[in-house]
């Protein structure tokens, strides 16, 4: 009796520290520490972070100029897009568009033989213009002209009392006429549609017919004697005042301003 006693006591104790021993193991392969059987668990380390982590950095802001969005990066700031710099040579491209305009067909109702006929007649009145002009205040004689009396003679003429109007030279009047001519006759005037433009070029022309009457009277029954290149000159003017009423006769004088 007393020998089987023992002998469960043993098997409990075996059993028990089995048991232990499996408690242990079981702790050692969760990650904790082995342990002795009956020694008192240890608590594995709680998890270091990392010295070396960051928070990401904060919202930076574009430059002061305010060029875009608020952006977010690394640490990091994002810098504005910088636009590229206008081509050169715009305005050159807008010159040459504008030429083209003007001398394409269309822009006007007017034809544009017709606008470029009247531009190289008024520069050749501007032309014989300036000769006479020099030529009265150098008091040269001029070219080609005949000096030895008769109905050609034009010093004469360019030295006569008629040769000023109200104290003015009349060469200079007649410069002044054809600087305006080739500005009103040029193709960049003919495109305008104003009546306005069209009724002063008209009026001009008028005027410059009579005033190109009146020297042909006095050159033929008070001088007696003409001279070639003021002869030329009267001839370019009646050429433009034609050209000019036959263009608004067929075409129109352009609209009148409307009233805002």
């Amino acid at each position: 009796m007393t020998a089987s006693k023992s002998s469960r006591a043993r098997n409990a104790r075996a059993r028990a520290a089995a048991r232990s021993g499996n408690a242990a193991a079981d702790r050692t392969s969760r990650g904790g520490t082995a342990t002795r059987p009956g020694a008192a668990a240890v608590k594995q380390p709680a998890v270091v972070k990392s010295a070396t982590a960051t928070k990401t950095g904060p919202a930076v802001r574009t430059g002061a100029n305010g060029a875009g969005p608020n952006t977010r990066t690394n640490g990091q700031a994002k810098l504005p897009a910088v636009s590229a710099p206008a081509a050169p040579g715009g305005l050159l491209a807008k010159v040459r568009a504008g030429l083209a305009g003007v001398f394409s067909p269309g822009e006007s109702p007017v034809p544009l033989w017709l606008r470029l006929t009247t531009w190289l007649v008024a520069l050749a009145g501007l032309g014989v213009s300036t000769y006479l002009t020099i030529a009265h205040f150098t008091e040269a004689t001029l070219a080609g002209c005949n000096e030895t009396g008769g109905l050609v003679n034009c010093t004469k003429v360019t030295t006569s009392a008629q040769s000023y109007v109200f104290g003015i030279p009349v060469a200079v009047l007649g410069l002044a006429f054809y600087v305006f001519m080739v500005a009103i006759m040029s193709p960049w005037a003919w495109r305008a549609t104003r009546r306005e433009v069209n009724l002063v070029r008209i009026a001009s022309l008028i005027a410059g017919v009579g005033f190109v009457l009146y020297l042909l009277y006095a050159e033929l029954f008070i001088i007696g004697s003409i001279c070639l290149y003021c002869t030329s000159v009267h001839v370019l003017t009646f050429i433009l005042f034609v050209l000019t009423v036959f263009a608004a006769a067929t075409w129109g004088i352009g609209r009148a301003r409307s009233s805002s």
